[in-house]
C-alpha cells in the first residue's frame, strides 16, 4: 500500500508516494529522514581551528586560540611569573609585541611562554636542516682480490680502500678462491689481516674475515669523525703555539 506524503517546505504542493518498505529502509523526504550522527551538512562551512588567533598546528596554541581562564607565565627571559589570567598574560605579550605561546597544554593550568613564535620556528627548520646535513648516508664499497695477488695490486687494491674510508664508506673486502684454493684458505686469510692492519689509523673491523661459498668475506668501517667544533679548534690551538724566530743569515 502507497502513502501519500507532502513534503515540507514544497511551494507547489506536490506529493510524493511512499510505500511501506521505503520506509523500513530509510528511504523519504528529507524532512522524515532520521539523520545519522556522523553524516555531515556540506551547506555548513567548517568553522576554521585558526579562527580568531594564529596558531600553525595541533600542538601549539598561541595567542587568542589559547580558551583557558588562567595560565602559568614564562616570560620572554625564561624567568616563571607564576599564574596570572589569561587578559594579563596577552596585555604582557602584546606590549613586548611578542607571541603568548601554550608551551605544555596538558599541565593545571596550562604553561604559556612569551617569544617571538616566527623566530622560533625559523630557528628550528634551521636546526632540522643542519641535523639532516649530518646524517651522513654510510655506504659500502666492495674492493675483490685473489689469494696470490702481486705486490702493486695489492698497493693498488689498498690506495682504493683507502680512499673509501676516507670518503667514510665502509669496505667489504673479498677474497675470491678459485678450484684448489679452497684447500687453502689461511692465504686469504692472511691477506685480509694485512688489509686491516694497514688500514688500522682509518678504519676498525666490523666483520671478521669468515669463509662465504667460495670468498672469503670483510668488513671495515671508518672511525667515526670529531665533530666539527673541536676540528675547529685544533688550528686555532695550533696557530697559538710560540714559533721561534728565523735565524738571519749574514
Amino acid at each position: 500500500m502507497l502513502a501519500d506524503v507532502a513534503p515540507d517546505g514544497d511551494p507547489h504542493g506536490r506529493r510524493r508516494f511512499v510505500s511501506p518498505g521505503d520506509r523500513r529502509s530509510g528511504w523519504g523526504p528529507p524532512a522524515a529522514r532520521p539523520r545519522w550522527s556522523g553524516e555531515r551538512d556540506s551547506t555548513v562551512a567548517d568553522p576554521s581551528p585558526h579562527r580568531g588567533g594564529s596558531s600553525i598546528n595541533e600542538q601549539n596554541r598561541l595567542n587568542a586560540d589559547i580558551k583557558v581562564p588562567r595560565v602559568r607565565l614564562v616570560d620572554a627571559d625564561g624567568e616563571q611569573v607564576g599564574i596570572v589570567q589569561l587578559a594579563d598574560a596577552l596585555r604582557r605579550a602584546r606590549e613586548q609585541d611578542l607571541d603568548l605561546v601554550e608551551v605544555a597544554p596538558q599541565a593545571d593550568p596550562p604553561v604559556c611562554r612569551i617569544m617571538d613564535y616566527g623566530k622560533h620556528r625559523y630557528e628550528q627548520g634551521q636546526k632540522e636542516k643542519e641535523a639532516r646535513k649530518r646524517q651522513n648516508q654510510i655506504s659500502v664499497k666492495e674492493i675483490k682480490m685473489r689469494p696470490k695477488i702481486s705486490r702493486n695490486d695489492y698497493e693498488t687494491k689498498s690506495g682504493h680502500v683507502r680512499r673509501f674510508l676516507k670518503d667514510g664508506s665502509k669496505v667489504r673486502a673479498s677474497i675470491m678462491f678459485r678450484g684448489r684454493e679452497m684447500t687453502h684458505t689461511e692465504l686469504g686469510l692472511v691477506l685480509l689481516e694485512r688489509l686491516a692492519e694497514d688500514m688500522t689509523e682509518l678504519a676498525t673491523v666490523e666483520a671478521h674475515p669468515k669463509v662465504d661459498g667460495r670468498n672469503m668475506v670483510m668488513v671495515l668501517a671508518p672511525h667515526k669523525t670529531k665533530p666539527k667544533a673541536e676540528e675547529d679548534d685544533a688550528p686555532e690551538a695550533s696557530s697559538e703555539a710560540p714559533q721561534e724566530p728565523a735565524s738571519e743569515e749574514a
